[in-house]
């Protein structure tokens, strides 16, 4: 590991129980700064509502830690958008923000559209997927933010057991994103989560970086922003423990194609790969092939954008 990735984990890695609430609201108060949490959901009707009611009553009755909680429903066709509306969060549809621009399927185009309808200094990202969830996801990344005017954007860390077996999950994470990151981007090499989908970031830094549509988006915000910001602007902190629905192998395989293309996009802008992944189902005549194209389209920097430029300017 570099020396200056060595020096980084025991300078910007913290605990969540390094900055108790007290001090977040004070810094809060001290700082202005405004909290937005973001949950983009797709078909998440069991976790979603318990997810925005413990942030609301945590972080919103308890102490007034949180400014807004807003669900972008990427489509679902179950109850997503009922059950977070029901739970206190407001809920928009993807499709109704910026239709100047058609949608295309992912989950990097909803958090990219999630900035033109959220207000706070702060943007917090969380999965609408966890399971057993704790408001500690939400004050520990959001935390560092308040209290250090250096930090731009927070990494959440955590164990994540799979079928019982601690440390097992993040299978893509360790076959696909650390090695590629040891290799390219040796920096951020300790970051214990890197593809992890709860992090927190500082508005004036979301809006400088393009995001990937889909999957890489999170390998891709990292990259993006330790070259426009540096290592000292990034940090992590362990919330504990990560339960969620995993998903099956032929859909990390298309998850890992993805953050490829991405981490190949930014290393070289020149000659590419083709952008598909061909995988195999045994069917009745034995195994056939199922070929998926790789998300490959980005959005630009939401600075960028007209109807932004407009909101900010009003």
């Amino acid at each position: 590991m570099l020396k200056e990735t060595e020096r980084w984990l025991s300078n910007r890695s913290w605990s969540v129980t390094d900055r108790p609430l007290h001090r977040l609201m004070s810094a809060k108060r001290a700082t202005g700064s405004s909290v937005s949490v973001v949950l983009p959901a797709l078909n998440e009707e069991e976790t979603v509502g318990e997810i925005v009611a413990v942030i609301r009553h945590d972080l919103m009755q308890q102490v007034p830690l949180v400014d807004e909680i807003v669900v972008v429903d990427s489509g679902s066709t179950d109850r997503t958008s009922q059950v977070a509306a029901a739970a206190g969060a407001r809920v928009v549809h993807r499709d109704e923000i910026l239709p100047r621009i058609p949608t295309v399927p992912g989950k990097g185009e909803v958090l990219w559209r999630s900035l033109l309808v959220t207000s706070g200094d702060i943007v917090c990202f969380i999965d609408a997927d966890l399971k057993e969830f704790s408001s500690d996801f939400v004050s520990g990344i959001v935390g560092p933010l308040l209290t250090e005017p250096g930090v731009d954007l927070v990494k959440a860390m955590y164990d994540r057991p799979l079928g019982g077996a601690a440390g097992q999950g993040g299978r893509v994470t360790e076959l696909m994103a650390r090695p590629l990151l040891n290799m390219h981007w040796p920096q951020l090499a300790g970051f214990v989560q890197p593809l992890g989908g709860e992090y927190a970031a500082r508005r004036s830094l979301l809006e400088q970086l393009p995001f990937p549509v889909g999957y890489g988006i999170e390998l891709g915000m990292l990259v993006d922003a330790l070259h426009l910001v540096g290592l000292d602007a990034l940090a992590q902190v362990d919330v504990g423990v990560r339960k969620h629905r995993h998903q099956d192998g032929q859909a990390l395989g298309r998850m890992s194609a993805a953050i490829y293309r991405t981490a190949q996009l930014r290393l070289a802008r020149g000659h590419l790969m083709r952008p598909a992944l061909t995988q195999f189902e045994r069917g009745g005549d034995g195994f056939e092939p199922r070929t998926y194209s790789v998300d490959t389209e980005e959005r630009p920097p939401m600075v960028e954008i007209a109807e932004y430029q407009k909101r900010r300017a009003a």
